[in-house]
């Protein structure tokens, strides 16, 4: 697919009509009242947006407006012509930068290691490749705690192979960390790569349209970091603006839509391969009957990547949105801090979490959602299309519950957490991928199961809660 090119902005602008001070400052106005009803009727400006952005920008233009006309404040400035040439040239210089709609996430690419795990036989499995088959207490408990996690089957990376290779690993505290970051340094870009692969596929477009480049793992640190080998992998132009976001956690799915959103809309013609990679290796130990918090990990988390393409003023009849991202924003629950971490030492990444992090969860998520849905009116959260980092399935029981939700809300989240387990930050994505291929496959009106609005939604550390507002598509 070719892309129209990308242009400087300094190209971009268009000349200054020859009028008088008065009549730029009218048409201005007119235009962007112009701009902004076209916007409104499309359905595609929110007011989170507005307070977040074109608020800032519209006082700017209307500052700059009055400073050309208020001659009786100024009038030492507006005896300087040259001024007010360079205000309304900057004007028309940040117009030029912007796209005109919002961000729209165009594709979705989605990999998982080759090393399929049935949940069944998961137990026998785990304490026999740790050397651990004389704690047969401990594997009973171990065997009940996976079957309550409701996870049917995982891929992971790590085989028997490897690990008798990297015996250290399969060790409940000793120092490997040395094994593991050997791993994760290579396999992770690799993993992620497939996913982008994918998404770059169905988005249709060039390798050298991408722009921008924002990936993220929990492991893996390196300089360069993983993101410079995945451009590497990709082919991606030497050009691209990369961001690598390290020792995050579940919320980065819902972030980096936040951060490719703001890329996008603020850069014309931007378009951005979002990516999520993780790979349990860091985390991977033997079993120690003093610590179940290591256990749970063990039950529930499983490897895999995921990749979005984000781009503003999609080109009509070549590139197909799927979603647009309305508004994205990020709340901390206050003094929550040691609900939910993790820790990188010596013998690996070690995870903590409190038996209250569902209610903590489940009690804040309504405050976000109706200060993202109040402009548009929403109330019934039943009324909207869920696109849930699942968490775990006590987690997803407490949300549903506190919220009135209907089963169907998170039957997505639901199925992809039993088909795949917690792949921390690329799972959203995954439920993403599910969700536009079940209402297509159900004859639904909108890539959203039928519905116009729906909420992208994470938690991680912090603990930080992502809300993202997003508009279907119709099928």
């Amino acid at each position: 697919m070719m892309m129209p090119p990308l242009v400087p902005w300094s190209r971009q602008i268009e000349p200054l009509p020859s009028t008088d001070q008065g009549q730029i400052g009218k048409s201005d106005e007119l235009q962007g009242e112009t701009d902004s009803s076209a916007q409104v009727k499309d359905g595609r400006q929110s007011t989170s947006e507005q307070r977040s952005g074109n608020a800032a920008l519209v006082g700017e233009d209307r500052a700059a407006e009055s400073l050309l006309s208020c001659s009786d404040c100024f009038p030492h400035l507006l005896a300087n012509q040259s001024i007010q040439m360079a205000m309304i040239s900057l004007q028309a210089m940040r117009k030029a930068q912007r796209a005109q709609g919002p961000a729209t996430i165009l594709s979705v690419g989605t990999a998982n290691p080759p090393n399929l795990y049935e949940q069944t036989t998961y137990p026998d499995y785990y304490f026999r490749v740790t050397n651990s088959e004389d704690k047969q207490e401990l594997k009973s408990k171990f065997r009940r705690m996976c079957e309550k996690t409701m996870v049917k089957r995982r891929y992971l990376y790590l085989t028997p192979e490897i690990l008798k290779e990297r015996p250290k690993l399969c060790s409940y505290m000793e120092p490997s960390f040395d094994d593991r970051q050997d791993i994760v340094v290579e396999e992770i870009p690799k993993l992620a790569a497939e996913a982008a692969e994918k998404a770059i596929k169905e988005w249709g477009g060039e390798k050298s349209a991408i722009t921008h480049l924002v990936f993220c793992s929990i492991s893996g640190i390196d300089m360069p970091g993983a993101d410079y080998r995945l451009a590497k992998l990709l082919g991606l132009p030497l050009t691209v603006n990369r961001l690598m976001l390290y020792s995050q956690a579940c919320h980065m799915g819902a972030a980096m839509l936040r951060i490719a959103k703001d890329i996008a809309e603020n850069n014309r013609s931007a378009r951005v391969l979002v990516v999520a990679c993780e790979i349990t290796v860091l985390s991977f130990r033997g079993p120690d009957e003093r610590d179940f918090q290591a256990l749970a990990g063990q039950a529930g988390f499983g490897d895999g990547a995921a990749a979005v393409v984000v781009g503003a003023d999609p080109v009509p009849g070549v590139e197909r949105p799927l979603y647009h991202i309305m508004s994205a924003t990020q709340t901390t629950v206050p003094e929550s801090e040691k609900a939910v971490g993790g820790h990188l030492r010596e013998v690996g990444l070690t995870f903590h979490s409190f038996n209250q992090l569902p209610a903590i969860i489940a009690d804040n998520v309504g405050s976000s959602l109706a200060e993202a849905f109040e402009p548009i009116g929403i109330k019934d959260w039943n009324d909207i299309f869920w696109v849930a980092h699942p968490g775990n399935w006590a987690i997803m029981n407490a949300i549903e519950t506190k919220l009135g939700l209907e089963q169907s809300k998170l039957a997505t989240a639901r199925h992809v957490f039993s088909e795949f387990g917690n792949m921390q930050s690329a799972t959203v994505y995954f439920v993403m991928d599910e969700l536009r291929k079940r209402s297509a496959a159900e004859n639904r009106a909108t890539t959203g199961d039928g519905l116009r609005w729906g909420v992208l939604f994470g938690f991680g550390p912090g603990i930080s809660i992502e809300t993202v507002v997003l508009q279907s598509v119709p099928l």
